[in-house]
């Protein structure tokens, strides 16, 4: 998700004249296929959550959400399922909410230092509900690529004199290094008080690790279900392989060994309740050549809450768990960078976003409040990049102001360097909608 500056209303000229939000988020790790993990560095946080099994079926590669934290953060998934509607809606709101916080950051810290505001927006694009409260018009618009604030400084319709020392760019330096860096703090506030809720509410979850590899689901009239695979199943070994306990290859092992024998029987040992028996499998072939059998794997671990016993334990938990949290967010980003010719094609739109939240939504609890603080911090992060169009980039040209002494650089300069980074972004945007829409579990059955 990207916060960038753009022009205050939707049709004028581009400007560094309001703050706008993007759901372009980066991927939070790093593509090791056949598999997604983060790299297996010490964590500084305590605990690791469930993770959502990842769907093995028709026209989707299995990625393992490895035995780390945050399984689901790999946003760019060959052949998402959205699943059911009420998931879908819980992870679009769950998005919803982090735009309107950021926002709400960037409105207040103008707001109250009496800086003046003239619009609050949650989309862009055709206004589908507004209204008008203190001179600031609140809408609601039609394209679900973020939001904006919006600023009078450069609105050809105001009324207000371009010297008026309200307006932001009439402001002290402090005054907008405070409004530009208020989503981001928002961001990370609010990431805190949703792993405080989730300690207060449900517990953390801690992760026991046993042998072999968990089918949560079996797809109906797949291969695993017509030879006898059951939800609940353990696999213990493939082809006389004995799997070994939870870690970041076993349940790849067993992909790979699916994958590799289309229309050939595949051997598993299976724990079902306290009975140990074997079963043939004869994986489907899918159209690229490689075998398929209609199942969610999924480490086999043993989940307990871990709840405090008094309100400095919960604050002691929330702070570790937050600390885990934002080092995987920066640990990954810093791999990002070191390899990004291999993950330069994992960033993700609102489509994709919702899809893996929606997976999150429909296994577990826990998941979806890491998902949420996740998100939170990852604007955060990639908003502090000092790039054209984020934050960063904005809070990189006022401190450039401040080093030559308060001179600030030619409008038309500034207006270029922004309005070219507003440009790729939207560009970006519509290309990921399109490719995570083609990539829907759906769309891909229907075409």
């Amino acid at each position: 998700m990207l916060l960038h500056f753009s022009p205050a209303s939707s049709t004028s000229p581009p400007s560094p004249s309001s703050f706008t939000s993007n759901y372009f988020l980066h991927r939070l790790s790093i593509s090791r296929p056949p598999y997604l993990e983060f790299p297996l560095k010490p964590r500084t946080h305590l605990f690791k959550p469930t993770s959502p099994p990842v769907s093995y079926s028709t026209k989707t590669k299995l990625l393992y959400p490895s035995a780390n934290r945050a399984d689901f953060r790999s946003y760019a998934l060959p052949g998402f399922d959205f699943g059911s509607v009420e998931s879908v809606l819980e992870a679009a709101g769950v998005l919803t909410a982090i735009i309107v916080v950021h926002e709400t950051g960037h409105f207040l810290a103008a707001y109250l230092q009496g800086i003046r505001v003239s619009k609050f927006a949650v989309g862009f694009g055709p206004i589908l509900a507004k209204f008008n409260a203190n001179d600031v018009e609140y809408s609601i618009r039609a394209f679900p690529l973020g939001g904006f604030v919006g600023f009078p400084d450069n609105d050809p319709d105001s009324d207000i004199p371009d010297d008026d020392a309200n307006l932001l760019k009439n402001r002290p330096i402090l005054d907008r290094v405070i409004v530009i860096s208020a989503g981001v703090v928002a961001n990370i506030i609010f990431a805190y008080a949703i792993i405080f809720t989730q300690v207060l509410s449900v517990g953390l979850p801690v992760q026991e690790p046993f042998s072999g590899v968990l089918v949560p689901d079996v797809r109906p009239f797949s291969a695993a279900s017509r030879d006898g695979l059951l939800p609940g199943d353990v696999i213990l070994a493939i082809n006389g392989i004995q799997l070994p306990e939870t870690g970041p290859r076993v349940v790849s092992q067993v992909v790979d060994v699916i994958k590799k024998n289309p229309k050939r029987n595949v051997f598993l040992k299976v724990e079902r309740g306290k009975q140990d028996f074997e079963i043939g499998v004869t994986p489907d072939e899918n159209v690229d050549g490689t075998g398929k059998i209609g199942v969610q794997l999924s480490p086999n671990i043993k989940i307990t809450k871990l709840r405090p016993n008094n309100i400095f334990e919960a604050f002691n938990y929330a702070g570790k768990e937050f600390w885990g949290l934002a080092y995987n967010v920066l640990d990954s980003l810093k791999q990002t960078f070191m390899n990004f010719s291999q993950s330069a094609s994992k960033v993700s739109g609102p489509v994709a976003i919702i899809a893996v939240g929606a997976e999150v939504a429909r296994s577990t609890v826990d998941g979806l409040y890491e998902f949420a603080a996740l998100l939170n911090l990852n604007l955060a992060v990639i908003n502090l990049l000092p790039l054209p169009a984020l934050d960063g980039g904005s809070l990189a040209l006022v401190l450039l102001e401040a080093a030559r002494g308060g001179r600030k650089l030619p409008l038309e300069l500034e207006q270029r360097i922004m309005s070219s980074g507003i440009m790729f972004v939207l560009l970006l945007g519509l290309f990921l909608i399109v490719r995570d829409t083609l990539n829907l579990e759906f769309i891909k059955d229907l075409l």
